[in-house]
């Protein structure tokens, strides 16, 4: 639900950013501005794509974990999906995706993130809370949380022959 909000309130300030650059500047000029993001937008993304890779390829070599180059990978296939969509806002932050500093502050808080996510699910499970119910699991069933103090009694039916006669 929360994705389509952003879709949607996306789409809103895209289209009014559209229509506020046609009414001060006119058709031409923000088809211009438009191609041009586009066109720089294109040239990063391809140089930043090839220094990623090279990085890859090197922390590979080396026998490293890329965590950092993967992290750039699918943070600059989002810039180039930014600046292929049209509009100026998803411009300005595809191209802010493609210069190392952002990604790399952006790749931390991802990062950061995940393994905060991962504490968590780890510690939830280790100690049987169940992380999507906020229940615990007591023989692969969810239960509520509330502890009840009590005694457990066994209880077995009576035989015909040990039952009481009611008169």
């Amino acid at each position: 639900m929360r994705v389509l909000v952003v879709v949607l309130v996306g789409l809103a300030v895209e289209v009014t950013a559209l229509v506020a650059a046609f009414g001060a500047w006119g058709l031409l000029p923000t088809l211009g501005l438009l191609v041009l993001g586009g066109v720089v937008g294109s040239v990063l993304m391809r140089r930043e794509g090839a220094r990623t890779m090279a990085a890859f390829s090197e922390a590979l070599r080396t026998r490293r974990a890329p965590h950092q180059e993967i992290a750039d990978g699918v943070l600059i296939a989002a810039a180039g999906l930014l600046i292929v969509l049209p509009g100026f806002v998803s411009d300005v932050v595809g191209l802010a995706l493609l210069f190392p500093p952002a990604r790399r502050l952006l790749s931390r808080r991802m990062a950061r993130r995940a393994e905060e996510r991962e504490r968590a699910m780890v510690l939830n499970l280790r100690y049987g809370q169940h992380p999507m119910a906020g229940g615990v699991v007591v023989d692969g069933a969810v239960v509520d949380g509330a502890v009840v103090d009590g005694d457990v009694v066994e209880v077995r039916p009576e035989s015909p022959s040990t039952r009481p006669e009611l008169t």
